[in-house]
């Protein structure tokens, strides 16, 4: 094969053209480049503590329909994606045997264990085959360097502190161009096929219509939602007002999905809010998606300072907490079989599309870990249970906050219609209707729909206050799709106020 000087760019969650550092640095010190994607068998095992699926099958989906979207703009572009199924430091070891011609790897770097890992033996390799490597840093919306701390140990461990330093003391930097052409890959490589579900021993999911994420994967797909978000529809005008909602598409912005995979860069979506605000308005709204993204940016810079501290039953704080590990229990939280409605729609949603709002994970987070007092793992290792709130006893209610933010119900017949009989926001509560009522509505608690798990006492103060709570929501928006006014703060209350009944 060529003698030229070739260029391994390994793309783990950085699944996008524009604002990427790899391509616009191989661009300029190669002649020919292979942009490499590696389906590790290690992301298709079960988690560390209890073997629930690492992907599962939407997470999947997504991940494969950006691996073919990545292709089609790379084929536009004068090149292609080398799809591999191996860990990626035997794939690169065996490119550069095959290929001869490698001088370089590239890749952006991460911040937990496992992708470090994965870096450290990607480095071995290269140091062993006498290779350069590379590395950028390209997740988060603030470069890792433009940081006011003078090292990552100094970062604080309280967000506002944070969020007031980075936005006082440091700037976004500019997107990097996205190349109008790519080097080609190194004559007669072979791309290698984009495997299925079943190859890689996953069921294919199926499409439920109820989804508030009908979205597919890919960087065309997220640019496209940006679009239609920002400049279409001028959603994120008010989208602090909306992005509690719990029913529809445009409630909330949608992006992290394909920021997870790295399918849109922060940096991008940063530069077109203001240019949103230069043309169009600037307000609350647009604030809060950068206040959002920066949110993203402190979790990635907290692993970075506390590593694998983070993953430890202790937590940050080095608690000793009684958790119990009762897998009953726990499943019938992830099935969405708790008897405690607004848990259960939320989990179902999950089970049934992949996808949970914010509103929504924060609530069954809360219920797993502080009425069922389940090992918080357990939730980490299903969906994103994570924070390190300096303050103790933070609890949801969950009912006040399923009648504040599903005040007809509407969400919870969506997603539970065995339900569907009971009308307005008694559906929050079935265990305290009649016999009579339930009969009519056609529920036999612990035959068609299950009684609760557990009742909390601090639940029965808001029992009563809902029959003032069945009129339609603000602004004749539908029920959950709104955020009554007098709670529009309440996701960030749960970080900043002292109130600790949520």
């Amino acid at each position: 094969m060529s003698a030229s000087r070739t260029v391994i760019c390994l793309l783990r969650n950085d699944l996008r053209l524009h604002d990427n550092e790899l391509f616009w640095w191989a661009q300029r010190n190669a002649e020919h480049i292979v942009p490499l994607y590696c389906l590790d068998p290690r992301h298709y095992v079960g988690t560390y503590n209890y073997n629930l699926p690492k992907t599962g099958p939407f997470r999947l989906r997504f991940l494969l329909e950006s691996i073919r979207d990545l292709r089609n703009t790379l084929l536009n572009k004068g090149s292609n994606l080398v799809v591999r199924r191996g860990k990626p430091e035997d794939v690169v070891a065996e490119l550069i045997k095959q290929l001869g011609s490698v001088t370089t790897v590239a890749f952006h770097e991460e911040v937990t264990s496992e992708e470090l890992n994965v870096e450290k033996k990607v480095k071995d390799v290269c140091a062993q085959m006498k290779v350069k490597v590379q590395t950028c840093w390209g997740c988060t919306l603030y470069h890792r360097d433009d940081l006011p701390f003078h090292h990552i140990s100094s970062l604080p461990d309280v967000y506002t502190q944070f969020r007031k330093a980075v936005e006082t003391q440091s700037r976004v930097r500019p997107a990097i161009p996205t190349p109008e052409q790519l080097k080609p890959l190194p004559p007669g490589l072979e791309e290698g096929a984009i495997p299925t579900a079943l190859d890689l021993e996953q069921p294919e999911p199926l499409t439920d219509p109820r989804s508030a994420f009908p979205c597919s994967g890919g960087e065309s797909q997220a640019l496209a939602r940006l679009k239609h978000y920002f400049w279409d529809t001028d959603a994120v005008a008010t989208y602090k007002e909306t992005r509690n909602g719990l029913i529809g598409v445009d409630y909330s912005t949608k992006f992290a999905p394909w920021l997870a995979m790295g399918c849109i860069s922060p940096k991008y979506i940063y530069h077109q809010i203001k240019q949103y605000e230069r043309e169009r308005t600037a307000n609350q709204s647009t604030y809060w998606v950068i206040f959002e993204l920066l949110w993203r940016d402190y979790f990635k810079f907290v692993s970075a300072k506390y590593g694998n501290r983070l993953f430890q039953v202790e937590g940050l704080q080095d608690k000793s907490v009684p958790w119990k590990k009762d897998m009953k229990l726990f499943d019938a939280w992830k099935d969405g079989r708790t008897g405690v409605p607004f848990v259960d729609a939320n989990m179902r949603e999950l089970a049934m599309t992949g996808f949970i709002s914010n509103r929504g994970r924060q609530n069954v987070a809360s219920f797993l870990t502080k009425d069922l007092g389940l090992d918080w793992r357990m939730g980490a290792e299903c969906c994103y249970i994570l924070g390190n709130d300096p303050r103790e006893n933070r609890k949801f209610n969950m009912i006040k906050q399923g009648l504040d933010y599903d005040s007809n119900g509407d969400y919870v017949r969506q997603w539970i219609p065995e339900l569907q009989g009971i009308r307005g926001a008694d559906v929050h509560t079935p265990w305290t209707l009649s016999t009579a009522a339930l009969s009519h509505a056609q529920v036999s608690l612990g035959d068609t729909y299950p009684t609760p798990i557990v009742i909390a006492p601090e639940w029965s103060r808001h029992v009563n206050k809902k029959s003032g709570s069945t009129g339609p929501s603000p602004k004749g928006k539908k029920g959950p799709s709104h955020t009554p006014r007098q709670h529009r703060d309440r996701g960030i209350d749960f970080y900043f106020s002292r109130s600790k009944n949520l």
